[in-house]
């Protein structure tokens, strides 16, 4: 347990750093802390955070950074967390109003990106099945048809197919309305199964072309079923805790490749009730050690189905970041909720 006047030092201290990016020495914390106390004296409780593993003297300056026990204390119960502006709120709200849920899923990890000068990540809510509420085609070219498919939640995926011969419009007419007329409401599974039943009572002309809409639209849905969207990874080639290293840099960039460990760490913040912080080592992913992930829990209808959140160094503007998270959640629960009313 720290006293008041170590606490106060301490929350100084971190604040400065965060600020200005060097050790903060005693003549600083003397001077910036509003605290009547000498440079001696600012010493001895600084060697005392020290010894305590909230602080560490770098080699190359007599002044002292955060350690992440130091970071955690302040995140805990020393931080002051900044209201955003009604300007912001009003600018986040305009970004994630009246589209599409993957549309909302993409916008909702950019922003966290452009607000935090960060990396954004948003885990993609987790589905049973995509229905279809309807499909087109279109004629792009002699042997080249666009696939047009809509989903029931409002997503909208085109897939260009190739042809063995050339489909006349009417042909493409007539397959789109079989297909919507009898499959609407249903996944691409439920359509196969079904067809695979109905094939020999289709005209022979557009066989081939359900076999080929089948396929692609499979295709066209698998790969808007990435497990997150991530945003603004170039942004951590600018932060120079972590530039100043490219082996560990690229650790991390291989990191948001992979998916897997990510994902276990976004999990806990899917479980989680509100805003979770890990900071550093605290992840359990090498990778991250130097990194802080700011995360909370989005939902649908009041039902948890993913989580977002924003990676960065372990000096970042706390007290901004948080509320970013912690509100662009909550937008995001709004929008897929109630997608008209934002």
């Amino acid at each position: 347990m720290l006293d008041e006047r170590s606490r106060s030092l301490l929350k100084t201290l971190v604040e400065h750093y965060i600020a200005e990016g060097q050790p903060v020495g005693s003549r600083v914390l003397s001077r910036v802390s509003g605290l009547d106390l000498s440079p001696a004296t600012i010493r001895n409780v600084m060697a005392d955070l020290e010894d305590a593993g909230f602080v560490a003297s770098p080699h190359t300056s007599a002044g002292r950074i955060p350690t992440a026990r130091g970071y955690r204390l302040f995140v805990d119960s020393l931080l002051t967390v900044q209201p955003l502006e009604a300007r912001q709120l009003g600018e986040m709200e305009e970004a994630l109003h009246g589209l599409p849920a993957s549309q909302l899923i993409a916008n909702a990890s950019q922003m966290l990106s452009s607000l935090t000068h960060f990396a954004g990540v948003v885990v993609s809510p987790r589905r049973t099945q995509t229905l279809i509420r309807q499909i087109e085609f279109l004629s792009l070219s002699e042997k080249r048809i666009l696939l047009i498919l809509v989903t029931t939640d409002g997503d909208v995926q085109n897939r260009i197919v190739h042809t063995d011969r050339s489909y006349s419009a009417s042909e493409l007419t007539t397959a789109a309305n079989y297909l919507n007329q009898h499959f609407a409401g249903h996944d691409f599974e439920q359509i196969r199964r079904r067809l695979s039943h109905e094939i020999q009572q289709l005209r022979d002309d557009i066989k081939p072309l359900m076999t080929l809409a089948l396929e692609a639209g499979d295709a066209a849905l698998a790969e808007n079923n990435s497990p997150y969207v991530i945003s603004g990874e170039k942004n951590l080639l600018d932060v120079d805790e972590l530039a100043s290293n490219m082996q560990r840099l690229r650790k991390l960039f291989d990191l948001f490749e992979q998916h897997s460990s990510l994902m276990r760490l976004l999990d806990v913040s899917h479980r989680a009730d509100g805003v979770q912080i890990f900071i550093g080592s605290e992840s359990g992913i090498a990778p991250l050690d130097e990194c802080s992930v700011i995360a909370a829990p989005y939902s649908v209808n009041g039902q948890v189905v993913g989580s977002l959140g924003v990676i960065g160094p372990t000096r970042m503007a706390y007290e901004r970041v948080i509320p970013i998270v912690d509100i662009t959640a909550r937008m995001l629960s709004s929008a897929l909720s109630h997608p008209d009313t934002l």
